[in-house]
C-alpha cells in the first residue's frame, strides 16, 4: 500500500522528517503541550494496525466492514464510499489506512481544509489511480465548491469541466477511475444531506472500554519496547477517556517519568502509574484540570447548571466550539455532565467525584468564605 499526501501539514511520510504539527484540538488534555514532538509523531505511525485483525475495538464495525471488502473484493470492484464519524482520537484515520490495505491499494490523505480551491480537489481526484481510496479528514469543513465537485465524481466517476466563459462556455464530462472515498468526521451532522446520502456505508466509533484500552496499550508497549505490568496497563487505560491516543500518549509520559524518577526499574508497575499520571494531575475518571475546573465552574458560579455554553465559554475563558468539541464528549459519556434545552448541567455523578454530598454543601461554603 502506497501512501501519498496532498501536502507538507499532512502525516509524515517515509521519505521526510517528521516535524512539528497542532494537535487537534479535541485531543488535549492537561499534560499535553499544544504541540507533539518529532519523536511523539514517530511512533504514533510505528504503533498504526495495519490490518483488521490488528486493529482493537470496534468489533461490530470490524465484522461489517470485512463482509463489504469481501463482497467488493470478489466483484472486484473498490469498496463502497465510507463514512466514519465519532469523537476524535478513536482511530477513523487508521482505520482508514487499514481498510486501504485490506482492499490492497493506495490511500491518498487530505483534509478539508487544505481543499480550499477547486483546483485542490481537482488536482487530487486527477491523480487517482483505479480502486485507489481517497481520505478527506474533516470532511465536514469543505466548503461548497468542493462539495459541488466530488458529488458527480462519487456518483459517476466523472468530473465537470467547465470549457470557455460567457455564452461560448461548454461542460466538458472528464471520466474518472473507480475510487473509495473515505471522510471522517467528528461532527456528522454538519455535513451537508446531499454529501451525507452519497455515502453508501456510514459507521460511528465510539469510546473504548478498559479491556479494549489494556490490550491497546500492551499492544503499543511491545512494539515501542516498553515492559508493562499488567496492572500498570489497567492504571493507564482506566484514565485515557476511552481513547486509544490518550491511552498511547500516557503510556509514553509514564515511561518518561519511571526512566527518569525510578531509574533501574524494569517495568511500568501500577504504583509508578498512578504517581506519574497523579503528577501529571490526570484523576482516575481521566479528567485534568480543565475538566475539573468546567464542573465546578458550572457548581459554583451557576449552582449546577443549567447554563448555556456561551456563557460557560466565556466565564472559563475558552471558545465555545472548544468546549464542545473537546471537553463535553467525554464528560457526557462519563455521565459528568447534562446537556438539556435550558444548558448544561451537572449530575450527582459530578458532585461525588468532586467529593460533595450536594449543592448546599457549595451554597454553605460561598457562604462562609464572604462572611
Amino acid at each position: 500500500m502506497a501512501i501519498s499526501y496532498s501536502n507538507d501539514n499532512d502525516v509524515p511520510n517515509n521519505t521526510r522528517q517528521p516535524r512539528k504539527k497542532e494537535v487537534d484540538s479535541a485531543e488535549r488534555t492537561g499534560l499535553l503541550k499544544k504541540t507533539e514532538t518529532d519523536y511523539d509523531e514517530r511512533q504514533e505511525q510505528t504503533i498504526r494496525p495495519k490490518t483488521l485483525d490488528d486493529y482493537i475495538g470496534q468489533s461490530a464495525l470490524k465484522e461489517s466492514l470485512l463482509i463489504s471488502i469481501h463482497a467488493a473484493t470478489g466483484r472486484g470492484e473498490p469498496l463502497e464510499h465510507t463514512l466514519l464519524y465519532g469523537p476524535p482520537g478513536l482511530g477513523k484515520t487508521t482505520l482508514a489506512m487499514v481498510l486501504a490495505n485490506e482492499m490492497n491499494t493506495n490511500i491518498h490523505v487530505t483534509s478539508a481544509p487544505a481543499l480550499e480551491r477547486p483546483r485542490d480537489i481537482l488536482g487530487i481526484l486527477m491523480s487517482l489511480e483505479p480502486g485507489s481510496v481517497l481520505f478527506i479528514d474533516e470532511i465536514h469543513r469543505l466548503n461548497k465548491v468542493a462539495e459541488e465537485i466530488l458529488y458527480p465524481a462519487m456518483e459517476d466517476f466523472t468530473l465537470d469541466r467547465t470549457i470557455g466563459k460567457g455564452h461560448a462556455a461548454k461542460i466538458l464530462r472528464v471520466p474518472l477511475p473507480k475510487f473509495t472515498l473515505i471522510g471522517a468526521t467528528t461532527k456528522a451532522g454538519a455535513l451537508s444531506s446531499p454529501l451525507r446520502d452519497r455515502f453508501g456505508i456510514v459507521y460511528r466509533l465510539n469510546f473504548y472500554n478498559e479491556i479494549e484500552l489494556n490490550a491497546i496499550i500492551r499492544r503499543s508497549a511491545e512494539i515501542l519496547g516498553i515492559a508493562v505490568e499488567p496492572q500498570g496497563a489497567s492504571t493507564i487505560g482506566q484514565r485515557s477517556r476511552g481513547t486509544p491516543r490518550i491511552a498511547n500518549r500516557l503510556l509514553r509520559r509514564v515511561r518518561d517519568f519511571v526512566e527518569v524518577r525510578r531509574k533501574g526499574q524494569k517495568s511500568i508497575n501500577s504504583a509508578a502509574a498512578e504517581e506519574a499520571l497523579n503528577l501529571f494531575e490526570i484523576d482516575p475518571l481521566g479528567l485534568d484540570p480543565t475538566d475539573r475546573r468546567l464542573l465546578s465552574l458550572i457548581i459554583e458560579n451557576f449552582n449546577g447548571g443549567p447554563v448555556g455554553v456561551e456563557t460557560l465559554a466565556s466565564a472559563l475563558g475558552e471558545d465555545a466550539r472548544t468546549i464542545e468539541d473537546v471537553y463535553e464528549p467525554y464528560l457526557l459519556q462519563a455521565g459528568l455532565l447534562n446537556r438539556t434545552p435550558r444548558g448544561r448541567t451537572v449530575t450527582p455523578n459530578t458532585l461525588r467525584h468532586l467529593g460533595l454530598t450536594s449543592l448546599d454543601d457549595v451554597v454553605e461554603q460561598k457562604k462562609l468564605i464572604s462572611e
